[in-house]
């Protein structure tokens, strides 16, 4: 499996493997991977994954992936270890599906050390990383920018581990107080946790000017663990295809919605349609910074303010695994999508030609929730069927019911444990969810973390002074 940039030629000599784009994160001319040549899966395949566990589906589908980079077995061992019975995950499906109204169903992606849908990808992530390096006998930086979540998932994923050490960088104030402690109340000598005033694109930018600097990355080992990293939508892919096989596909088809910041996990549902996943949709759900929403209706993506909202995790300005849909839409033309990317990087605006854009409505729908209608549909649920969800799930669960057709099965990504927004949770319908074990006595921790500037030098030379 050989793997390409979204901005460059193809061509032998410049085609990665998987274990080469894991380790690169970002391509040096700032496009993101994707493979060369989309696998398959046939129909015969999702039938016998059927009776598979997680652990095993999750192995196959990454088989696909890491091609001859990875061996079968040890792929085999590490999905183990990530999701299996001695694993981080509370609940022995791991992802399981709970029907919230009829053929409504949440995929539960919260049961994680971190009780978020970062864990999913990461703990395998993690695994993957020291085996490369091991391999390799090599020495990495991951970094990455957190609007809540990633951060602490990472962190789980990565501490003490050798050979590698972890920066993140969050905006403070804009997190929720138990995502930030998940995240600072972890002391690592391999960690160091940034927060940086302002909103969570300060931070992306910061770390993409990073990572586009080739002398620093050289000098560091540096490279990034978001959702940019292919390595985290491959592993993705495979929990939205063990959730339509357990309710029926091939045969039936399913749809998908998703609580949509980064862009990273619906694009994890598209690929899975794009291998051959019977999908009849998928649903963008998106809070009061609705870009991606806006885009769909108009086939427009411009820039606004970020305002604060219940959901912080989708507080962003621009999804950057959008450049990755972009790609395909533009029939995998590098030039075009590096014209319109460059664009949209100086002017904050990009109108798609109407062949793109029909590219992507074709697949895609979309709906924005309000601060006041977030809290509605919190309380919606759980009159109604008794279902706590947190903030940015329950926009899921409403975008999804808008879109679901008679009879089809419509699955909503439900991203994170409603333990984690006590406030909200209180705010909507005057309870909290029952505080799981992860989160028990966190507000008593010592916090670790480092407060600088939104200043790039600064930053950089902290990063340095950390690294290897």
């Amino acid at each position: 499996m050989r793997y390409r940039s979204t901005r460059g030629p193809v061509s032998p000599e410049k085609s990665l493997d998987f274990s080469d784009i894991l380790l690169k994160g970002l391509a040096p001319d700032g496009g993101l991977y994707l493979p060369v040549k989309w696998p398959e899966i046939s129909k015969a395949d999702f039938q016998q994954w059927r009776t598979y566990s997680f652990p095993k589906l999750c192995a196959k589908v990454m088989q696909l992936f890491a091609g001859s980079a990875i061996e079968p077995q040890a792929l085999e061992q590490m999905c183990e270890r990530a999701y299996g019975a001695s694993s981080l995950f509370r609940h022995k499906a791991v992802a399981p599906l709970v029907e919230v109204k009829p053929a409504l169903f949440s995929l539960e992606l919260f049961h994680g050390p971190t009780l978020a849908f970062k864990d999913m990808a990461m703990q395998l992530l993690g695994e993957l990383f020291a085996y490369v390096l091991e391999k390799k006998q090599q020495h990495i930086t991951l970094i990455a920018a957190t609007s809540g979540d990633t951060g602490s998932a990472a962190i789980a994923a990565f501490q003490n581990r050798p050979r590698i050490k972890l920066v993140v960088l969050h905006p403070h104030h804009r997190t929720s107080d138990i995502q930030r402690r998940q995240m600072t109340t972890v002391s690592a000598e391999n960690i160091l946790n940034i927060a940086v005033p302002g909103n969570f694109d300060i931070c992306q930018d910061i770390v993409k000017k990073l990572l586009k600097d080739q002398k620093f990355r050289e000098e560091t080992a540096l490279s990034a663990v978001n959702s940019i990293n292919w390595a985290r939508i491959a592993i993705q892919t495979a929990y939205f295809i063990r959730a339509a096989l357990v309710l029926g596909a091939p045969e039936r088809r399913v749809s998908f919605s998703v609580p949509t910041g980064n862009f990273g996990n619906v694009f994890a549902a598209w690929v899975a349609k794009k291998m051959g996943l019977e999908v009849s949709k998928l649903v963008i759900g998106s809070n009061q910074n609705d870009i991606l929403t806006r885009f769909i209706q108009t086939g427009e993506m411009k820039v606004h303010s970020v305002s604060p909202s219940y959901s912080p995790s989708m507080d962003i300005q621009y999804s950057s695994n959008f450049e990755r849909l972009l790609f395909e839409s533009l029939e995998e033309d590098p030039e075009n999508c590096r014209k319109l990317m460059e664009t949209f990087q100086e002017t904050g605006s990009m109108i798609l030609p109407p062949q793109a854009f029909a590219f992507i409505r074709k697949d895609f729908e979309a709906l924005a929730l309000s601060d006041f209608q977030t809290l509605e549909a919190i309380r919606k649920y759980d009159a109604e069927s008794h279902y706590l969800a947190d903030p940015h799930s329950v926009i899921a669960l409403s975008a999804g019911e808008k879109y679901q057709s008679l009879g089809e099965a419509m699955i909503c990504a439900a991203t994170a444990h409603p333990a984690k927004f006590p406030q909200t949770m209180a705010k909507a319908c005057r309870q909290s969810a029952i505080l799981p074990d992860q989160l028990v006595g966190l507000e008593e921790k010592k916090e670790f973390f480092k407060i600088l500037p939104p200043d790039f030098e600064i930053i950089r030379q902290e990063i340095k002074n950390f690294s290897f």
